[in-house]
């Protein structure tokens, strides 16, 4: 992984794997979390975020310890110290990490109590052009009401998230951008005169259908029937076995090493590692054995019983 800088302003910083990557019983702090995403509470589901398991895995005969697979990866945890949801110069905060509906809210009762508590913001003054030449023209100013000046930061905010922030990560659908060109006022643009007049503007910001988050689908499990396990290889680099992810660019890249890569340790002889079927694969349904009424006891066994 190559040196990144840490948010827009941050320092340089080199990422290691379990910054993000961790078993889901690790403990610890994250170096990248933000502690108020973490105490959120969220609108959507795991099923909005992971792919179920296969319905045709195989349990495992002995219980699970939580060191085996790596947990999905959370913005709370892993993303929010550097991906910043921040909408506007006026608020350091940012927006939830949730479903558009939930951001969509949250930015009109922002801007709402925002507004609220600076009346006098209704007065917008858009800056002149910087010719090069002449005299530059005075600046003009536009007075709405409280109710389209929430509308217009609202629509603004959210075509930098929709169009920006948000798909960065995410796969954004079905949503459509409202017309910001006057909660924008592009200086560079003349059109500005033809329907901003100089004391006031009429604006009809209709409210547009919020985009659709497709799933994370995070795959959890990649080999539904082995039983690998994270902790017995804690004392390997995480490159050791997944070399690809230095080069890997794209999220549906699949990482995970062939065998030729596990028989590097684990092959015949004593100075290898087990290399047995039973030490990765699993063949019986445990959950489906039937019990039965015991009748040896150890003295029996001791003289020869079966």
């Amino acid at each position: 992984m190559k040196p990144i800088r840490r948010g827009p302003n941050g320092p340089i910083v080199q990422l290691e794997c379990g910054d993000c990557h961790r078993a889901a019983a690790a403990n610890g702090p994250w170096p990248y979390a933000d502690a108020t995403y973490e105490a959120a509470s969220v609108a959507y589901k795991v099923e909005d975020e992971n792919l179920p398991l296969n319905q045709q895995t195989l349990p495992r005969r002995r219980g699970m310890a939580g060191r085996e697979y790596m947990a999905p990866v959370k913005f709370a945890n892993a993303c929010a110290a550097c991906h910043l949801l921040t909408f506007d110069k006026r608020f350091e905060e940012g927006v939830p990490h949730d479903k558009p509906e939930v951001v969509h809210s949250f930015l009109v009762k922002k801007f709402s109590e925002y507004i609220a508590a600076h009346p006098a913001a209704v007065h917008e003054i858009q800056e002149p052009e910087r010719g090069l030449t002449g005299e530059p023209p005075a600046p003009r100013a536009q007075l709405l009401t409280s109710a389209q000046w929430v509308k217009e930061r609202t629509a603004v905010a959210e075509e930098l998230l929709w169009g920006k922030t948000c798909r960065q990560c995410h796969a954004l659908t079905g949503g459509q951008l409202q017309d910001t060109t006057l909660g924008r006022w592009e200086a560079a643009s003349d059109q500005n005169a033809n329907h901003l007049p100089a004391t006031s503007a009429q604006l009809d910001l209709a409210e547009g259908p919020l985009p659709v988050i497709a799933p994370a689908q995070i795959t959890i499990r990649w080999l539904p029937h082995a039983k690998f396990d994270h902790d017995a290889h804690r004392s390997f680099t995480c490159t050791s076995c997944h070399a690809k992810a230095l080069s890997s660019t794209e999220t549906g890249d699949v990482l995970v090493p062939g065998i030729e890569n596990c028989k590097t340790c684990h092959a015949p002889g004593p100075e290898h590692a087990e290399s047995r079927c039973f030490e990765c694969h699993t063949y019986h349904d445990w959950s489906k054995r039937k019990e039965v009424n015991p009748t040896y006891t150890l003295p029996a066994l001791a003289k020869g019983g079966r």
